[in-house]
């Protein structure tokens, strides 16, 4: 008899298994986590209304005062705190959003129970700051349009200012989500993730210039501001969108476009350096 061979059996031997890349274990990270993001309506809420909703406060109360720069160089209060708006915007979106966010999922075992998968730990992490880049563009996005259409703010038509916009917008989110990921590591509980983080994001807002004109700070808080990436976040938006004569009310009478790279990519380095040596999957008490 002839022998059938068996249409399951591969008589090539068994195949290798092809594993997908870094790059769509990541991409497919980064869709999860913006599906957990919008099923929080309330935190979704929160955060892209945010600084639409100071943006108007300071607009309607101060009206259509100019603020002046010099002969010809004035705008409205609204056009000068929409800098500050998208950075305090950023800063909740990466920030905020990420100390609190991680800090939960360690507190419910939800990294522990990932680190136990065969995702790539980088992929988690591209997975959040690709989260975090995609909603900060939504954010900003739905602010200028809130900006331009009621507040009669006038976009900069320059391709220099929208390069600059750009690469500000893109270190900033970096270094935030990279801070926010290193920061998680400091609360000890979910419960308590809100209050470590929620003053510390409220203080870099007041002394940053976010809600007031920066010149009119005491100089010990301008120097204070210095040392945080938010400050100069929001100095690398003022240079977008304000007139080149608001530079007189800067500290240094330029917009320092070198020294902004250079602070967010410090802490872009630093922030990810320590996230690598202090970032924990476990709680506390699960060793």
């Amino acid at each position: 008899m002839t022998a059938v061979a068996d249409p399951t059996t591969d008589l090539r031997g068994p195949r290798a298994v092809r594993l997908p890349s870094a790059v769509s274990v990541a991409l497919a990270r980064t869709s999860v986590e913006l599906k957990q993001f919008f099923r929080e309506r309330d935190a979704v809420i929160f955060i892209f209304a945010y600084p639409i909703i100071m943006l108007a406060i300071f607009a309607t109360v101060f009206g259509d005062t100019p603020i002046e720069f010099g002969p010809g160089d004035e705008v409205t209060f609204a056009t000068y705190f929409l800098p500050g708006m998208i950075a305090t915007g950023l800063l909740l979106s990466t920030f905020q959003n990420l100390a609190i966010g991680i800090a939960e999922e360690r507190d419910n075992g939800a990294l522990k129970r990932l680190r136990g998968t065969p995702m790539p730990a980088s992929a988690y992490f591209l997975g959040k700051i690709g989260s975090v880049l995609t909603t900060s563009l939504v954010q900003v996005g739905l602010l200028l349009v809130v900006a331009a259409t009621m507040f009669d703010v006038e976009l900069p038509t320059d391709p220099g200012r929208w390069w600059t916009f750009a690469w500000v917008l893109v270190l900033g989110t970096a270094s935030g989500a990279i801070c926010g990921v290193a920061f998680s590591s400091i609360p000890r509980s979910a419960r308590s993730a809100s209050a470590v983080v929620t003053p510390v994001v409220l203080v870099l807002q007041f002394v940053s210039g976010v809600f007031f004109q920066y010149d009119s700070l005491p100089g010990w808080m301008q120097d204070l501001a210095a040392a945080f990436p938010l400050k100069w976040l929001a100095q690398g938006m003022r240079s977008v969108f304000l007139p080149e004569g608001a530079t007189a009310i800067e500290p240094t009478g330029s917009w320092e476009h070198g020294r902004t790279a250079i602070v967010l990519g410090a802490y872009l380095v630093v922030g990810l350096v320590v996230a690598l040596r202090t970032f924990r999957w476990r709680r506390r008490d699960d060793g």
